[in-house]
């Protein structure tokens, strides 16, 4: 990889971790899990968040490549959200730090390592 594609994959990779770091968007994964959603179900799966922050975290994961909107042209307009195959990949992952925090949880919830030889 060259210098220039090196760049261009950091600046990348820069911008997903900075809509990952954000309140809602793992919670919105999460939401979609490996279905098709409509706004209305994400809105009531994600507790406590806004129309405006949900129609915000779609729009950036959809742009991150994260999501992908379906909209169906239909009489009655209707638009579902699914994880590309990126966003799939990224919730194996999110689900390994989750099982990574469960299993630490008395060590991250007292703030100390563990001790070598305790």
């Amino acid at each position: 990889m060259s210098g220039t594609e090196q760049e261009q994959a950091a600046a990348v990779a820069r911008r997903v971790f900075a809509t990952l770091s954000t309140k809602w968007a793992l919670a919105v994964l999460e939401a979609i899990g490996d279905r098709e959603c409509r706004f209305a179900e994400l809105h009531r799966a994600v507790e406590g968040i806004s129309y405006k922050m949900l129609t915000q975290t779609l729009r950036t994961l959809e742009a991150d490549g994260i999501v992908a909107r379906h909209d169906h042209h239909t009489a009655n307009p209707r638009v579902d959200y699914s994880l590309t195959s990126a966003g799939r990949d990224l919730l194996a992952t999110v689900h390994q730090l989750c099982t990574w925090s469960r299993a630490h949880l008395r060590e991250l919830l007292d703030g100390a390592p563990e001790q070598a030889g305790a």
